[in-house]
Order: structure tokens, then C-alpha cells, then sequence
């Protein structure tokens, strides 16, 4: 039933060559999709109005799945808030506009669970996203994210466009940023716990007080609940996408130089910022309207990502002024 959805369907996947892009790809060329369109930023800087209505004009799509954003952790955040900002909201919602103007047949935009008030009730319901001001590091990525929402809705009511607007958690797997500059929390911590047992060293330094919780989504996973929605769900009104599993910064950070095989002690650095008090999502929605749940299991999920940087990544520990490669802006996932 899925394939026959995709055989007749050309597809646009925005972020396509980057960490969620390229899972989304794999499991469209696993559909079999009629024809796949990944624009790479060199060639189309959807920030510019040229590039967006070009890369569809190339394209050609029945489908638009939007996953392209500048992101990063609370560091980048707080060191450009006006670029995650701008950039973000320039490349999705104007993309939107053109892809409306050009005919196609259903826009997927991906939002982000920063987009939530900073002081939601966990477990975060859809309903409670309007309820507050998101977490202040986090505000301009997270809103500029969340005007697609209201643009999928308001587009809905005057011109009958199909568009959904999914918000998934952090998301994490192979292939992730490990760049400790601008990576999230996995990434980042599993490269420290590499790198400090490489060095020698002794301990390692965690931003925060350890206290906040998050809420992950392997990224795997995350493609699959994106692939679901696309094909079975046809409403303007948020989905969230996540695991349904809570942990604490303090515990991840333990498990993660457990498997790692990290022995030295954490220190804690709470001069640097916590970011939002708690992340946890009320996933029920996703499984009631297009079937998805998370398979794979928060340790599993990890085992696979630290494989991954082994295999990939490690040599580069030694020398921290050569990081290991990261995605375009366009294609990283969210945090």
C-alpha cells in the first residue's frame, strides 16, 4: 500500500543530504518513489527568492518535504539567535508560498519541539503549544519554525492547501554533527567521552547543572513517523513525534561514559545554561492518526550511534582543531 502511494509521486526533500534528510531519502528510495529531488545548498540557497522557485521549476514535485534549517545547540543558539531566526524562517516560509503558487499537491513542513512554551505540562500536548513564550535560547529557531504551522493552517482556510506540520524531539543515530561547537547533547558527549579517554584525561566538563530532563528520538525513527504522516495524514492541526521516554541530562550523561567506557568524573559547569526545564511528548496523537510508534530502544539507539562515531569519527579525537565533518545548515535535525 505505501509503495503504490510513492510510485506515482515525485518528491522534494529540502535538508536532503543532511542527518534526517538522508534517513527520509533512503526510506522514499525503499517506497520506491517515482523520483527523489535533493537540492544541495551550493547550488540553491532557499533563502533567496530565485533559488526557491528554481529548485522547484527543477524538481518539479508533488510533495514537499521541508527539513532544511539552520540548528544547532543551546551554544549556537544563544551565539546567533538573529541567523537562526531569519535563516529559518526565510527558507520555510516563502518555500511554502512558492510551493502553493506552483501547484503542489502537499507541503510537510518539520517543526520543532522548541517551538513549545518554556514551562509546558509534560507530557507536552499539541494544545499547549500557544500556551507561553518557548525557552529564551531557543526562541528565535523555535519560532521562526512554528510560523509554518500558523501558515499551514491559514493557507488550509483560504486555499484548501494540504499541509501538515509535524514537531519531532532531539533527534540522534549515525551520522549525526559531532562538531563540539555546534552539535546537541548526544553527539557532543559522546565525542568528549572519546576524546578525554584518547587524551587521558581525568574528567570531563557537561554544561549545566545536570537537572534538566529531554525527551530522544532515534533518527531512524523519526524518518519512519515523517514517511507515516505524509502518506495517511491530510490535517493542518500539530503532531508530535518522539519516544515517549524522559531522562535526565545527569543520567544521560552517565549512561553515555558507561557505554563509551568513559571512567573519569563528570564536573559540571552551572555557570552555563540549563535550556528548558523539561522535554517529554505526549506522542498518543501520531499513533492514533497515522500509526507511528518509536522502535528502537533509547539504549539500542545509542549503542548504534557510538558505533558509528567509532567507526567513523574517532581517529579524529586527538586533534580537536580538526572536528569531524557536520552537515550543511540545510540538513541538520532538531534539537
Amino acid at each position: 500500500m505505501a509503495d503504490h502511494f510513492w510510485n506515482a509521486k515525485r518528491i522534494l526533500v529540502t535538508g536532503g543530504a543532511g542527518f534526517l534528510g538522508s534517513f527520509v531519502v533512503e526510506k522514499l528510495n525503499e517506497r520506491r518513489a517515482a523520483a527523489v529531488f535533493v537540492p544541495r545548498s551550493k547550488d540553491y540557497d532557499l533563502r533567496q527568492p530565485e533559488a526557491r522557485r528554481r529548485v522547484l521549476a527543477d524538481a518539479r514535485p508533488d510533495i514537499v518535504f521541508h527539513l532544511a534549517g539552520r540548528v544547532g545547540g543551546i551554544g549556537a543558539n544563544r551565539a546567533h539567535p538573529a541567523e537562526f531566526f531569519y535563516d529559518n524562517l526565510m527558507m520555510g516560509v516563502p518555500l511554502f508560498h512558492e510551493s502553493w503558487r506552483f501547484g503542489v499537491e502537499k507541503f510537510v513542513a518539520i517543526g520543532t519541539v522548541c517551538a513549545y512554551p518554556k514551562f509546558t505540562p509534560v507530557p507536552f500536548k499539541e494544545e499547549d503549544l500557544w500556551n507561553g513564550y518557548p525557552e529564551e535560547t531557543n526562541a528565535p529557531y523555535g519560532l521562526a519554525k512554528k510560523m509554518l504551522l500558523v501558515q499551514s493552517q491559514a493557507y488550509r482556510q483560504q486555499y484548501g492547501v494540504n499541509s501538515i506540520f509535524l514537531l519531532p524531539v532531539n533527534l540522534y543515530g549515525p551520522g549525526d554533527n559531532f562538531d563540539l561547537q555546534t552539535s546537541h547533547v548526544i553527539p557532543a558527549l559522546v565525542r568528549k567521552c572519546f576524546q578525554a579517554s584518547e587524551r587521558g584525561d581525568d574528567h570531563i566538563v557537561v554544561w549545566g547543572t545536570g537537572k534538566p530532563t529531554r525527551e530522544f528520538l532515534y533518527v531512524e525513527d523519526a524518518a519512519e513517523g515523517i514517511l507515516l504522516a505524509a502518506e495517511r495524514y491530510n490535517a493542518s492541526d500539530p503532531v508530535n513525534l518522539g519516544s515517549g521516554m524522559e531522562i535526565s541530562i545527569q543520567d544521560l550523561v552517565h549512561l553515555i561514559a558507561r557505554l563509551t567506557g568513559f571512567q573519569g568524573e563528570i564536573v559540571w559547569d552551572a555557570s552555563k545554561p540549563d535550556g528548558q526545564p523539561r522535554r517529554c511528548l505526549d506522542t498518543s496523537k501520531a499513533e492514533q492518526l497515522f500509526g507511528f510508534r518509536a522502535q528502537t530502544s533509547f539504549e539500542e539507539g545509542l549503542r548504534k550511534t557510538i558505533e558509528w562515531y567509532r567507526q567513523n569519527c574517532q581517529s579524529r579525537n586527538a586533534n580537536p582543531e580538526s572536528p569531524p565533518h557536520h552537515q550543511s545548515p540545510e540538513g541538520r535535525g532538531q534539537r
